[in-house]
């Protein structure tokens, strides 16, 4: 039985990637770094963190080190962020169902905090946060032992390939977003065990599993 809906935040929760764009752009252009623009965004979506990486030539042992410049230019825009149509009933929903509610995400604690604040939202009972994109196994098998929970207890939902990798090697069920970052083209053959293509089949999926 379900007893926790984790989330990943950017992308599934809320729609940051205009403002996502813009920051990385700005530390792009100091660094010089290929920038996102229009006509290189979709073909991005296409491809995996390493891959784009690569293609954006960010050497991937900097990004620890860019990660407290991106979050600080990042939150002096939360008020440009958005929750995507339907986010808010979603979690309301869930809660009146019975079903806590988390996030798990690679932004900062901070950052996700008070943009809930921001738009009212107290459905969320613990933000788990850490700055490495590559390991959010660790940060759900640290949040499974925190609550005694078994992976079969927990259902996770998120937009990225990272996010399915994770849950594999977990064992917890992982449903994809279609409204996210990734592209479905790159996230099938990581084989989500459901997808969502808007914010009702994520309720009826846990209503049908907690069944």
């Amino acid at each position: 039985m379900i007893k926790y809906i984790i989330f990943d935040f950017d992308g599934t929760l809320a729609d940051s990637k205009a403002v996502f764009v813009s920051v990385y752009n700005q530390i792009a252009q100091k660094n010089n770094y290929r920038q996102i623009g229009s006509e290189n965004l979709q073909y991005l979506r296409t491809l995996s963190m390493a891959e784009r990486c690569r293609y954006l030539k960010v050497p991937v042992y900097k990004i620890p080190f860019l990660a407290g410049a991106f979050l600080s230019l990042y939150k002096k825009s939360l008020a440009d962020i958005e929750l995507f149509a339907g986010i808010r009933d979603l979690l309301g929903q869930l809660r009146e169902s019975g079903y806590q509610a988390a996030i798990i995400s690679s932004n900062a604690e901070n950052n996700i905090a008070d943009f809930l604040n921001d738009q009212g939202i107290d459905s969320i009972n613990g933000i788990y946060c850490s700055q490495s994109l590559f390991g959010k196994d660790k940060l759900i098998k640290r949040f499974l032992k925190k609550y005694d929970l078994k992976p079969h207890e927990v259902l996770y939902v998120g937009d990225e390939l990272r996010d399915i990798v994770a849950c594999k090697k977990t064992d917890v069920k992982v449903i994809w977003v279609e409204w996210g970052y990734d592209t479905e083209q790159i996230v099938t053959a990581a084989k989500p065990d459901y997808i969502a293509r808007n914010p009702a089949d994520i309720i009826d999926f846990a209503m049908r599993l907690k069944q």
